[in-house]
Formats: structure tokens, C-alpha cells, sequence
């Protein structure tokens, strides 16, 4: 299947080939059959990717400031790195589609295959979007018309925020589709519309939608209108659905509305307020989010989990069935704004219209009624490297940024063979096989696991995979790398110990977490300067690890499993490995109440079988200027301390003064090359298995711990 991509970092626009996506839990699969071209704001992501790099700076301030604060931690070549590969990732453009169900995942009983359904689906032959934002299209309602469900929805949010009524008198900034589509709403609600634009053209379809006008081309006042509209009361409502980036519009605004009128903003303008202008009139403003309630809620988009319509009455969902039933009525009318139609296979020419052409307004892309449903693509011919029987042969699942930021760059740099890789929507697992020379992308993980001359899988999923993949993958005979947590829970654990020992253990399989730390050339250099200790260490890690909003994915304990087991296991291991012995105690507490995440601000203690004993201090609530992980290691009178991976020192030995790397180096690239190394010649694990069931079993015990107050032992 095809589907539009724009590449921020070089502004290429590409129609590209991609794996066709797998339905999951919630979600429907749906073939396009036409979907609408967002002149606003996908002109703005456009322009953006044609920006030299010093104007992508200047227009997002914020990031400059998260670069600078990393550049201080990490250093020069990783911030840069990390910013070029966030730009390097390939956006896929669009969010107003229209088509037919090809499949229906668990879990949605309402939608049947063969249903026509809107969505916010993408600009592609194939698109997989989850139930709560896509409705169903009513016979009366072309596919070409249903394309305009998620901008009306957009319009629609805006005019419920603005609570129009019967009588009401309302001006609207911006006669592109949004606003055009706002001023048929407050008409359908019985309100007066004052338009306000540059375009003549424009300005005439809002008077055939019923509007007067104001022409700011032409020299026409907004404020002076609005008084004489009103006979100087002021308008009730101002919506905004222009772009802009002058602070005018919404001072005209303010002037232009009566006492405690409101202004809604849809659009995306200056917003350096004078205060007086909303002071003098208690002039309530508003910005208007998207769709509507449920927008980049993950339980709500993702998980299905409706709101109750008796305490939301309308949903992002909900307005998109609104719209499609006033389209259904006759309430909305689109073809006066609908100026061109074109096929999906010209869409480059499509983006140019929309860029060049000031006519442009509804430009419409339709869809071939035959398209591949393939999930698997073949990106680049086979690399040149080959592999003997004992040799590494690849296959990775997950694409996601650690994947393609850490994982593939350090395969790509051993002589392994890098044959396919496995992501659930095609977009990412593409754009890494293109830019790592990997064979074949897929969709679809079996094929991977199914595939004989694989005989290597790197597993880089949510935390929550993590197990089921590390036992599918021992099943079908692989060796295995997984990053870290190996598992979530201790059931999990047992199953992976069961499924090891079936597939023969260590005397067949090698099995890997990622714990990398302890591959550094710090650590290494830590390990060596200790090798002649004469008594137990006394460790204390300090990890500064950034705040993490409650609701992202790893604070769920059932996707990420809290910031400690998904995480801090990193730590314990380091801590277990410099020590050379596995955790026998774990205590561990953490703040009380009084924050919106307790589980990120833990301090763990931890007993070592040889009877060292280490802290790991795991805070989430300290500044991103200072450095992320701090060692300090205490023994016979002799003190080691290393910062974030960069600088060593040590204090009170005779041979070892500093050790410093040109770069920050956690020891990805030695464990994936050791690894593999492994693969190809064979022997004793790089980590024991007993090991790794240590760490991830001492993380679960710092959790408890934290949880009930009881030091816990470790059989």
C-alpha cells in the first residue's frame, strides 16, 4: 500500500510504499476511498520541513531550551545526534479520511466489515485507527463528503465552546475551510455571522452561507464593522480559525466584542494579550482543543474507554456523528467549497496546489478501488554482508526511537545480518529498513520468528511484550536479545524460566537483556581499578531521571510497569554486576503523598550476597541541567565516582587518577557487539540467566517494598 510522507529534516515529500498495518485490540482497518487535504495546517508541517535548521529553531523556542539542557548533560555529538534523528523520522501527513472496513479487531462489535466509516486516518490506501475516532458514514453521505467530518468536527468543538444562541451575533476570523465550516454551524444555530478575511473569493462564500463581511484586503476595519453591526453593543462571540502569527487579531477581537462577550480560539495566532482589552469588558477566552472531549486522552483514542454521555454529552466521536448527520440533512453544504479532486496517485501535485494556488480550499484525493494489502515489503536488495551457519542472521521487532536510536545503529556496526524488521503499523519498520540497509519490513512479527534463516531476534517492544516475545522467540529456536525489563511480573518470569529450559538452556540459545550499563568502558573501568578489594563495596547510584507526565505509557503498571521495573532494573543490575554478586535483600521507600507520581522518587537499598551494599536513588524531581546518572563507589579507604558516563575519577588510589571517553558512552555498541559475537562463535552466556531473573525479581521487590514497608529476601 502507498501513503504520503513528509521528511522534516529535508523537506521531501514521498509517496512511499508501506507494509500494509495489522488490526489490533479496539481498532478497524479501513481502505480509503477518498480523504481531504488540510490546506491550514498541513501547509504549516510542509513549510516547517522546507525551514533551514535555524528557522525550525526559531519557530519552536521550547525545544532550543530542551537541546541546550541536554547538550550541558550529555554533550555535544549525542544532543546532535538525537535532534537530527528526531528530524530524520518521516511524518505521515493527513487526518480526514473516508472509507470501507477491510477488518474489525477485538473487542468492537458496533462496526461490521464492509461499513463506510470516517476517521482521522492518514493520507493512505490503508489505514488502522482505533474505534472511539472513527463513525460511521450514513447512506445519504458521500465518501467525498464524509472526508470533511474531522474539520467539521474541528468547527464544531469551537462553536459548542463558544455556546452560541438562538439570535446571537458572532464574528469569525478566517474564511479558509475551518472557518467557512464554522459559519454554516452558528447559522444552523440561528446565529448572525460577521466574516472576516483578505480573499474576495472567500468572503463571497461566507455571503452565500448567509454571513456579512468585513474584507481586510480591500482596507475593511473588523472593529468599526463590528460596531456598526451591532449598533455599537458589540458582537456576543468572536470565533478565530485563522493563522497567523501577528498579536492583532486577537486585540481586534477584544475590541470588537460587548461586555463579558467570549472568544473562542480555533486557529493558531499571536497570543501577547493586553490584558486591558479583556480586563475592561470581562472577556472570557477560550482555545479550543481539536476534535472535541476524549483528544489525546490514550484511554479514551486508544484504550476505547467512552465517557459516559450523561456527564459528556459530546465526544470527540460523538461530534464526528453530529457533522455526518448534518451533512446527511443538508445543513452543511460542501460543494461550493470542495475546488478540486484528485487522485491519490498524483497526491505530490495535490501538495503543490495546496501550497501554491491561493484558490485552493477543499482539494479532495481519491483512491484506486484495488490496492495491496501486503505486509511485508522488500526495501532495499539484500546488504553485502553474508553469513556462515554460525553467523548472526537478524530479524528485530520494534521500530520504535530507542529501535532505530540506539539498537540498529550498533547491529549495524557488527557483522551481522540484518534480514527484516517487524512493527505493528509498517510506517517506522519502512523508514528503519531504508535507512539501515535491512532487506524486509513487515507488519506482521511471525514471519520474523517463522522465517529459517533468522536465527537472531532483538525484541525493542512496550514493557508489556516484552515476555510473550522473549517466549515466542525461544520457541521458534531464536536466539534473543530483549531490551530491559525482561519481564512485568513474577509469573512472567516463571514462564520465561519454563520456556528456556525447554529450548535447552544455555547449551543452545543465547538469551540477553539489555542491560548496557555494564558493558561501558566506565563500568569496565570500574570493575578492573576494584579487582583487587579486599572487602564489600558500598555503592550509591543516583539516578536524576526527569519528570514523566502520570499518564504516559511507562507510569501504567500494566504497559510500563512504573518507572522502577521498567527502568531502575538498569541500575540494580550495574550495581549487582560491579559488585560481582547477585541481590539477597531489597528495602526500598518512597515520598508520601503530595505528588502527582510517587513511584519515580524511590530510594532503594539493596543487600548483596557477598555483603556489599548499594543504594539506588531513583528521583524524578530534580533539574535537567544537572547529570543524569551519578556513581560513587566506596572501598578500602578508596572512592570511585563517575558522571554520566563520561568522566571516572578516582580518589585515594595509587594507580588511577581520571578516566574520561570523548563522548557519553552507556555501553550500547559493546553489548550488541559482544552479542553477537556471541551468536557466531558460540559459549557461556554474556549474563548468566540466574542473573538476569535476579535483577528484574529485586526490581519487583523494590516496588513491594516501597509499597508495604517490609525488607524483602531474595531466595
Amino acid at each position: 500500500m502507498k501513503q504520503i510522507l513528509q521528511h522534516l529534516r529535508t523537506g521531501e515529500m514521498e509517496l512511499a510504499e508501506i507494509p500494509c498495518p495489522q488490526v489490533g485490540r479496539g481498532q478497524l482497518l479501513i481502505q480509503t476511498r477518498a480523504s481531504l487535504i488540510s490546506a491550514g495546517t498541513e501547509r504549516m508541517v510542509v513549510e516547517f520541513s522546507q525551514a533551514n535548521l535555524l528557522q525550525k529553531a526559531r519557530q519552536q523556542p521550547d525545544k532550543v531550551k530542551q537541546v541546550l539542557d541536554k547538550m550541558r548533560t550529555d554533550g555535544l555529538m549525542p544532543t546532535l545526534e538525537a535532534v537530527f534523528r528526531k528530524l530524520d523520522e518521516p511524518l505521515p501527513l493527513g487526518y480526514c479520511n473516508a472509507g470501507v472496513v477491510l477488518e474489525v479487531g477485538a473487542g468492537v462489535h458496533d462496526i461490521q466489515v464492509g461499513d463506510r466509516v470516517a476517521s482521522n486516518g492518514s493520507h493512505a490506501e490503508i489505514v488502522c485507527v482505533p474505534r472511539n475516532l472513527c463513525a460511521k458514514v450514513p447512506d445519504r453521505v458521500s465518501d467525498e463528503q464524509a472526508t470533511f467530518t474531522v474539520m467539521g468536527s474541528i468547527a464544531l468543538q469551537g462553536v459548542r465552546l463558544a455556546q452560541p444562541t438562538l439570535g446571537e451575533k458572532f464574528m469569525v476570523f478566517g474564511m479558509g475551510l475551518l472557518g467557512l465550516l464554522t459559519t454554516q454551524l452558528l447559522r444552523a444555530s440561528g446565529c448572525e455571522v460577521l466574516a472576516v478575511d483578505l480573499s474576495e473569493e472567500r468572503l463571497e462564500l461566507a455571503e452565500g452561507f448567509g454571513a456579512e463581511t468585513v474584507n481586510l484586503g480591500a482596507g475593511g476595519d473588523p472593529i468599526a464593522a463590528a460596531e456598526a453591526w451591532t449598533s455599537g453593543i458589540g458582537v456576543d462571540g468572536v470565533i478565530i480559525t485563522a493563522s497567523a502569527k501577528t498579536d492583532a487579531i486577537m486585540h481586534q477581537a477584544a475590541e470588537a466584542c460587548r461586555k463579558r462577550g467570549r472568544i473562542i480560539l480555533v486557529g493558531v495566532v499571536g497570543l501577547n494579550l493586553r490584558r486591558d482589552d479583556f480586563y475592561r469588558k470581562e472577556i472570557t477566552f477560550q482555545v479550543s482543543c481539536s476534535y472535541g472531549p476524549g483528544r489525546y486522552d490514550e484511554p479514551y483514542e486508544q484504550g476505547g474507554q467512552d465517557y459516559p454521555i450523561g456527564f459528556v454529552r459530546w465526544t470527540e466521536q460523538r461530534n464526528f456523528e453530529a457533522i455526518l448527520g448534518a451533512l446527511a440533512s443538508g445543513s452543511l453544504q460542501l460543494d461550493p467549497i470542495i475546488t478540486d479532486r484528485i487522485p491519490f496517485a498524483e497526491a505530490l501535485t495535490a501538495y503543490e496546489k495546496v501550497q501554491n494556488d491561493a484558490s485552493a480550499l477543499g482539494v479532495v484525493m481519491t483512491y484506486p478501488a484495488e490496492v495491496s494489502q501486503a505486509n511485508a515489503v522488500t526495501i532495499t536488495p539484500p546488504s553485502g554482508k553474508t553469513a556462515g551457519s554460525a553467523s548472526a542472521v537478524v530479524g528485530v521487532i520494534g521500530a520504535g526511537g530507542f529501535s532505530k536510536g540506539a539498537i540498529l545503529p550498533a547491529i549495524a556496526k557488527t557483522p551481522a545480518r540484518l534480514v527484516s524488521i517487524a512493527s505493528k503499523g509498517g510506517l517506522s519498520g519502512q523508514h528503519a529498513a531504508k535507512k539501515f540497509g535491512i532487506q524486509e519490513a513487515t507488519t506482521d512479527h511471525r514471519s520474523i520468528l517463522d522465517n529459517p534463516d533468522i536465527n537472531t531476534v532483538f525484541i525493542v517492544l512496550g514493557h508489556h511484550l516484552h515476555a510473550r516475545f522473549v517466549i515466542e522467540a525461544l520457541e521458534a529456536g531464536k536466539h534473543v536479545f530483549v531490551e530491559k525489563p525482561l519481564a512485568m511480573s513474577e509469573a512472567e518470569v516463571a514462564q520465561i524460566e519454563a520456556a528456556y529450559d525447554a529450548c535447552g538452556g544455555s547449551e543452545k540459545l543465547q538469551l540477553l537483556v539489555g542491560f548496557n550499563r555494564r558493558f561501558s568502558p566506565h563500568t569496565v573501568k570500574i570493575k578492573e581499578v576494584l579487582a583487587g578489594r579486599s572487602e564489600p563495596l558500598c555503592m550509591n547510584m543516583t539516578v536524576n531521571g526527569g519528570a514523566i507526565p502520570a499518564d504516559h505509557w511507562i507510569q501504567d503498571p500494566e504497559r510500563g510497569g512504573g518507572r522502577i521495573i521498567g527502568e531502575g532494573c538498569h541500575f540494580i543490575d550495574l550495581l549487582s554486576h560491579i559488585a560481582g554478586s547477585p541481590v539477597t535483600q531489597v528495602s526500598a521507600m518512597m515520598v508520601g503523598e503530595g505528588v502527582s507520581v510517587r513511584g519515580d522518587k524511590v530510594a532503594i537499598l539493596l543487600q548483596f550476597a557477598d555483603g556489599s551494599v548499594g543504594t539506588v536513588n531513583y528521583f524524578s524531581n530534580g533539574a535537567s541541567s544537572y547529570p543524569k546518572e551519578t556513581l560513587e563507589v566506596f572501598s578500602d579507604g578508596r572512592v570511585l565516582r563517575m558522571e554520566n558516563f563520561r568522566a571516572t575519577t578516582g580518589f585515594g588510589f595509587s594507580n588511577f587518577k581520571k578516566f574520561k571517553t570523548k563522548r557519553q558512552d552507556k555501553g550500547h555498541e559493546a553489548e550488541i557487539a559482544a552479542f553477537v559475537d556471541r551468536v557466531a562463535t558460540g559459549g557461556a552466556p554474556l549474563i548468566p540467566f540466574a542473573e538476569l531473573c535476579n535483577v528484574t525479581r529485586a526490581s519487583f521487590a523494590a516496588v513491594e517494598s516501597a509499597h508495604n514497608g517490609q525488607c524483602i529476601t531474595l531466595s
